[in-house]
């Protein structure tokens, strides 16, 4: 079975709340390119340091690589902690 990407929009990522929080990521990531913090094609990521991506004030944010932004803290056993 294939994944169904137009029901997924419709249901979550085209929410009005979805939407504004996908603004706000995109305008971290604008703000650090401005900055000169990160540059396209880096492989890196704006990571917001409390989870939340309305909050783009520049002590919430951080680069991080996308491999360790967009996992889960692993213990020393490798399990989701």
């Amino acid at each position: 079975m294939s994944r169904n990407y137009r029901n997924e929009y419709l249901k979550y990522q085209g929410t009005p709340a979805q939407k504004k929080r996908r603004a706000q990521r995109n305008a971290a990531r604008r703000a650090a390119l401005r900055s000169g913090r990160v540059k396209k094609g880096d492989g890196l990521d704006i990571h917001h340091k409390d989870g939340n991506p309305m909050n783009n004030h520049p002590g919430n944010l951080s680069v991080r690589n996308k491999s360790s932004n967009r996992s889960f803290p692993r213990d020393k056993r490798a399990r989701k902690r």
